[in-house]
């Protein structure tokens, strides 16, 4: 198919969020690194455009969750760092902290 994109490469929407990884079929699929204009940021793994897998995600104002990601979502063991610096290790389901485990 011509103008399919597949394998590793480069990809910079016109609101300036950009992507560099693989790619399959014209989706984020494996890994990759997803950086928005107003400084988020995710790397780690992608199923079919979807955050999935180990990942990490950063907010613009510090805090990290670097953790499992499934259907888009933070979903299993994952580490929270505030944007103090402070770490706990939680688990998550559908994009919502279950409990802390530390």
């Amino acid at each position: 198919m011509q103008n399919e994109i597949s394998g590793k490469g480069r990809y910079v929407w016109p609101d300036g969020k950009t992507y560099d990884g693989q790619w399959e079929k014209n989706k984020m699929h494996g890994y990759g690194v997803l950086v928005w204009k107003d400084g988020k940021k995710y790397e780690g793994y992608f199923v079919n455009d979807k955050r999935e897998g180990q990942g990490k995600f950063t907010w613009k104002d510090g805090r990290v969750y670097d953790g499992q990601w499934k259907d888009g979502k933070q979903h299993g063991r994952g580490k929270f760092i505030s944007k103090d610096g402070v770490e706990r290790v939680g688990e998550w389901e559908n994009g919502r902290k279950i409990k802390w485990l530390t």
